[in-house]
């Protein structure tokens, strides 16, 4: 019987260097994860490809998925749908691989109620000071929008109760380490390990 993947999934408040420390974990040779890759409707930052860093959709087309319930969670924020295509994701964990998601808290709420079981790993910045100087560094966003993902990233936080693990983005080699460590410790939590020997058992 093959061993479920498990999923993982990264969330945290707007700006505080998901996508960051996602590409770093997947830039580690050893790194055995397999990434589920977004859907959104926002237009490409200068960089980003589609289908490597998003699936790039319009607005039309990201609400007809809706309708056929081919999103495992989706949410719109600040004006734009992000959202997790469904089957990718079910199939690679019945395959007995780990699933990476890097979503938006809005959508980590919808997949804990899908998959209770999954490994939910919060992502937060130093400080609030912090978070809004990384968001202006981006010199991507006005001064409104700003105003926007700050007011959206303190009622964020405060989803904090809603994960299993909390990383500091301080250092990026230092969050992609606590995260590999927690994914770990994960893997041998007896709950996932005690099915397995149990049919060592039966088999002598």
């Amino acid at each position: 019987m093959q061993e479920k993947g498990l999923l993982i999934v990264l969330s945290g408040p707007s700006g505080v260097g998901k996508g960051t420390v996602r590409k770093e974990v997947f830039s580690q040779p050893d790194t055995a994860f397999e990434y589920s890759i977004s859907m959104t409707t926002r237009a490409p930052r200068e960089g980003e490809v589609d289908g490597v860093d998003y699936f790039f959709k319009s607005r039309e087309e990201f609400e007809q998925l809706i309708k056929e319930e081919k999103l495992l969670e989706y949410a719109e924020f600040v004006g734009n749908y992000y959202g997790t295509p469904v089957d990718y994701v079910r199939q690679t964990l019945d395959s007995g691989k780990d699933v990476f998601l890097e979503i938006e808290v809005q959508g980590a709420r919808q997949v804990r109620k899908k998959f209770p079981d999954g490994l939910f790993i919060f992502l937060v910045p130093p400080s609030l000071s912090e978070l809004k100087n990384r968001i202006v560094t981006r010199g991507t966003e006005t001064e409104d929008v700003i105003n926007n993902r700050m007011n959206a990233a303190r009622e964020e936080l405060e989803m904090m109760h809603l994960y299993d693990y909390v990383v500091e983005n301080d250092q990026v080699d230092r969050a992609v380490e606590r995260i590999n460590a927690i994914v770990i410790a994960e893997h041998l939590r007896r709950e996932r390990v005690e099915p397995r020997y149990k049919r060592i058992l039966e088999v002598d």
